[in-house]
C-alpha cells in the first residue's frame, strides 16, 4: 500500500537574502524524518512527500522542528494531503477572471478562523482586483502584480505568518507532483 502524498510549503524561504535553504539540503532533511519520495519545486520552499502513520499537522511540527535544531532555520510549515490540495484547486472561483496564472495568488488558511478574520476583506471592492474565501485558501487576482495588490498586502498583513501563499501555476504543479509520486 502507497503512504498518503503530502505537499510541504516553506513560508519564507529563499525570500531575499534571509532564510536560505538549498532544496538538497531541504529534501535531506524531510527524508531524515523518514518521509519517501522527496521532491522539491522551484528553490521557494515547496516540498512533495510521502508518510505512513503521520497526519498532515504532525507532519508539519515535524518539519518546522527539525529546520530549527538541523539547520538553524525558523520558518511557518504548512502540509496539506493530495486531497486537501486538490480541493483548494478544485473551488478556486476566480479562474474565469484570471487571465494570467502567475498572478493568481492562493494564500493559505493555518485554521479555520482565520477564515472569519477575513470576512471584511472578501466585501471590499478592490478596483480591478478581486478577492475570494474558500474553505482552506484566500485566492486573490492581482492584475498587477503581487507587489501593487491592495487586496495580497492587506491579507497578508492581517494573518502575518498565519499564511503562506503560491501562484496557481505553482499550487498546480505541486499537486501534479503528488499525483506522480
Amino acid at each position: 500500500m502507497n503512504s498518503p502524498c503530502y505537499v510541504a510549503f516553506l513560508r519564507g524561504i529563499n525570500v531575499g537574502r534571509a532564510k536560505r535553504i538549498a532544496m538538497a539540503d531541504l529534501r535531506l532533511l524531510v527524508e531524515g524524518l523518514g518521509y519517501t519520495g522527496v521532491r522539491s519545486l522551484l528553490n521557494s520552499g515547496n516540498l512533495v512527500f510521502r508518510a505512513q502513520g503521520v497526519t498532515a499537522q504532525e507532519a508539519a511540527r515535524a518539519i518546522e522542528e527539525a529546520l530549527v535544531l538541523r539547520l538553524g532555520v525558523a520558518a511557518r510549515v504548512f502540509v496539506l494531503g493530495r486531497e486537501e490540495l486538490g480541493a483548494i484547486i478544485d473551488g478556486n472561483p476566480l479562474l474565469g477572471v484570471a487571465t494570467d496564472h502567475a498572478r493568481l495568488i492562493v494564500f493559505l488558511l493555518g485554521a479555520p478562523a482565520q477564515r472569519d478574520k477575513l470576512a471584511a476583506l472578501d466585501s471590499r471592492d478592490w478596483g480591478c482586483e478581486q478577492l475570494a474565501l474558500g474553505e482552506r485558501a484566500a485566492y486573490v487576482w492581482c492584475p498587477e502584480g503581487m507587489l501593487d495588490s491592495a487586496a495580497a498586502t492587506s491579507l497578508g498583513k492581517l494573518l502575518g505568518d498565519g499564511t503562506t501563499s503560491r501562484n496557481w501555476n505553482t499550487l498546480l504543479k505541486l499537486h501534479a507532483l503528488c499525483a506522480e509520486a
